[in-house]
C-alpha cells in the first residue's frame, strides 16, 4: 500500500513546482531556425532546433508571469544581424517588464568574428564573459570571389545577361574583380550595417560613438579590455553566473528552456475551443522561391528548405477562405529564385487584399529580389533594419563547357529538333538569335518587376528604377527609400496584423498551411485541399521526386533548366 505521508509529500512537490519562481534559459549555440523543415526527416532531425515563433511567444508570454523572475541567454555567433534585431526587440520588452536579463559567453567571437554576437548581448542588464574569452569587436567586412580567371584556366565560358548594373550574382562567374557599381553597393552595405552596430552598442552600454569605433579599431579585445573599457559588466564562468542570478530570483528557482516554457504554457491556447476564434494567419516562406511545393533545397537532410509556389498559395488561399482569418501576416526569409513562382506567389498576396484580408509582410533576414517580389503588393511590409532586401533586377545565363569537355576527352553527340532546341545546354554558346530571346525576357521580366514595384509601394516608375537595377539595400535604407514602410520584426508584424483586422491584442496566430495527421491521411477534395495537405512534406512518390532528392537533373545531366531568376 502507498503511505498517505508519501501521497502528502508527492502533492506538496507538484505544487512547490507549479509555484516556484522560474528562470528562463535561451542557448544560441545551434542558432534559431524560423521554421520546421518541411519535410519529414528534416524535421525530426531538427526537433532540438530552437524554434523562433517559441522565443518570442515564450518572451512576450513570460513578461506578465509573475514566476518568471530572470532570462539567461548563452550569446553565440549562430544568428544573422535581422535575427539578432529581433532577439533584441523581444529582451528589452521583457527586461522593461521589470525581468532580470543576462547575457553570457565564454568568448564573444574567438578569432574577432564576434561583432553581431556581442551587439546582441548589450541589450542585455549585464554582460558575463569568461576570464579567458575575448571581445571580437572587429566591426563588419564583405570579400567576395570572383571565378572568372579560374573559369577561364578550366576552358570554361560563363554567359550571363542581367538587368542592370547593380544585378551582382552574374559579376561572380563574369569579373575578375569589382565593378564600381557592385563596389558602391557592397560599401553601402555594410557601412549601413556598421552604423547599425555602432549605435546600438554605444546606446546600450551609455558610450559616445566615436569611442566604440576607436574600441572597434582597437579589436578584438581580451577579457581583461573588454572590461576595462566599460564593454562587459563583469569576467566570470557558467557557474558563477548562474550563481549571481540565483542570489536575485532565489534560490529555489527553476530553470526552463524559453521554448519549452512557451509550449507547456502555451497548451491551452493551442487547444480546440468551442465556438468562433477570429485570428491572425502566419505564413512562413522561407529559402530560394521555386515552382512546385516547399520542401528540402538540396538532396540532402540538414540542405535547407525552398519557398514553393503551390505551397504557399495553397496557404493563401486556405487563409482567405477562412471566415475566421482577419489578417494575414507572411513571413519571408528568402534570395530569390524562380521569376515565374516569384510572380504566382505575388499574384496570392493581390487576391487575397482584394478578398478584404489585410497581408502584412515580415521580412527575415533576407528578402531580396524574389523575396522583395512577393512582398511588394503587401499592405505593409516590416523590415529589421539589418535585414538584405531589394535587389530588383533579374538575371539568367549558364556555363558553356564544351573546352573543357575536350579538354579531358569527352565527347558529346547531339540530335535536336528546333533552332533554339540547345538554348540552355551547357555544350553550345548562345546564338545571335537566342541572345535576342534572352534580352528580350530580360526586358520583359524587368519592367514587370518595376511596373509592380512602383503599383504596390505608391511610387512613380522612375524612381523604383532609380532604387531598382538590382541594387541591394539594408532594411533602414530601404525604409528612408520607400521600399519597406516600418522597422520591427515577426512580433510586431503580427501586433499590425491585428489592429488592421479588428482584433484584440492578444488573438491568437494560427499557422497555415494547417492540418492534423488525420488531414493528412484522408483522400484530397481539390487541388488546393492536397496542395495544404502535403505542404510539408516532399513528394517522395513520383520519379521526378526521387531524381529530386537525389540532386539528378530532369533531362540530360549537361542539360541546364532555362529558369530566369531574381536573386
Amino acid at each position: 500500500m502507498v503511505d498517505a505521508g508519501t501521497v502528502v509529500n508527492v502533492i506538496k512537490q507538484a505544487r512547490e513546482r507549479r509555484t516556484a519562481p522560474l528562470v528562463l534559459e535561451l542557448d544560441l549555440t545551434d542558432g534559431i531556425i524560423e521554421t520546421p523543415p518541411a519535410d519529414p526527416l528534416a524535421a525530426l532531425l531538427s526537433m532540438r532546433r530552437t524554434h523562433l515563433r517559441d522565443v518570442l511567444s515564450g518572451l512576450r508570454r513570460a513578461r506578465d508571469d509573475s514566476r518568471v523572475k530572470a532570462l539567461v541567454v548563452k550569446v553565440t555567433s549562430g544568428v544573422g544581424l535581422a535575427m539578432a534585431q529581433e532577439l533584441r526587440d523581444a529582451v528589452r520588452a521583457f527586461r522593461d517588464a521589470g525581468k532580470l536579463t543576462v547575457a553570457w559567453a565564454e568568448t564573444y567571437g574567438e578569432g574577432g568574428a564576434g561583432t553581431v554576437p556581442y551587439y546582441l548581448a548589450t541589450v542585455f542588464d549585464r554582460v558575463y564573459l569568461q576570464p579567458s574569452g575575448e571581445v571580437g569587436l572587429t566591426g563588419v567586412a564583405l570579400e567576395e570571389p570572383f571565378f572568372a580567371g579560374a573559369l577561364e584556366k578550366a576552358g570554361v565560358k560563363p554567359r550571363f545577361a542581367k538587368r542592370y548594373e547593380y544585378k551582382t550574382m552574374a559579376n561572380t562567374f563574369m569579373e575578375k574583380a569589382y565593378t564600381p557599381e557592385h563596389q558602391e553597393s557592397s560599401q553601402r552595405l555594410v557601412d549601413s550595417i556598421g552604423e547599425q552596430l555602432v549605435a546600438g552598442i554605444a546606446h546600450a552600454r551609455g558610450l559616445a560613438e566615436d569611442d566604440v569605433r576607436a574600441l572597434i579599431d582597437r579589436g578584438p579585445l581580451l577579457a581583461s579590455e573588454a572590461l576595462e573599457a566599460g564593454l562587459v559588466d563583469r569576467l566570470a564562468y557558467r557557474d558563477e553566473v548562474y550563481a549571481d542570478v540565483r542570489k536575485e530570483a532565489g534560490a529555489d528557482a527553476q530553470l526552463r528552456y524559453v521554448a519549452r516554457y512557451n509550449r507547456t504554457n502555451g497548451l491551452s491556447e493551442r487547444l480546440p475551443k468551442p465556438g468562433r476564434t477570429d485570428t491572425v494567419a502566419l505564413i512562413n516562406g522561407h529559402g530560394p522561391i521555386r515552382l512546385g511545393r516547399s520542401g528540402r533545397s538540396g538532396p540532402l537532410p540538414g540542405s535547407g528548405v525552398a519557398m514553393g509556389s503551390d505551397t504557399i498559395g495553397a496557404a493563401i488561399r486556405a487563409a482567405v477562405r477562412d471566415d475566421r482569418v482577419k489578417a494575414i501576416v507572411f513571413r519571408v526569409d528568402s534570395p530569390g529564385g524562380s521569376a515565374v513562382a516569384s510572380d504566382t506567389i505575388w499574384r496570392e498576396v493581390v487576391l487575397a487584399r482584394k478578398a478584404g484580408k489585410p497581408v502584412i509582410v515580415s521580412m527575415g533576414n533576407v528578402a531580396a529580389s524574389g523575396g522583395y517580389y512577393v512582398a511588394m503588393a503587401a499592405d505593409t511590409i516590416v523590415a529589421q533594419p539589418g535585414t538584405i532586401t531589394g535587389s530588383i533586377g533579374v538575371v539568367v545565363g549558364k556555363a558553356v563547357v564544351d573546352d573543357l569537355l575536350e579538354r579531358v576527352g569527352v565527347g558529346i553527340g547531339t540530335v535536336a529538333s528546333g533552332e533554339h532546341a540547345r538554348m540552355f545546354s551547357a555544350t553550345k554558346d548562345f546564338s545571335d538569335s537566342e541572345w535576342a530571346r534572352v534580352n528580350a525576357s530580360l526586358d520583359s521580366i524587368y519592367d514587370d518587376f518595376t511596373a509592380k514595384a512602383a503599383e504596390g509601394r505608391g511610387l512613380s516608375r522612375e524612381r523604383v528604377h532609380e532604387l531598382a537595377r538590382g541594387r541591394v539595400w539594408t532594411g533602414a535604407d530601404a525604409r528612408e527609400n520607400g521600399l519597406v514602410d516600418e522597422l520591427g520584426g515577426l512580433d510586431h508584424a503580427l501586433d499590425l496584423a491585428r489592429k488592421k483586422g479588428g482584433l484584440a491584442a492578444d488573438a491568437p496566430v494560427r499557422t497555415y498551411p494547417h492540418s492534423s495527421p488525420l488531414e493528412r491521411l484522408r483522400p484530397p477534395e481539390s487541388s488546393d485541399d492536397r496542395t495544404a495537405a502535403t505542404a510539408r512534406f516532399d513528394a517522395w512518390g513520383s520519379l521526378s521526386g526521387v531524381a529530386a532528392r537525389l540532386g539528378l537533373p530532369a533531362a540530360g545531366p549537361l542539360t541546364l533548366p532555362g529558369t530566369w531568376e531574381i536573386r
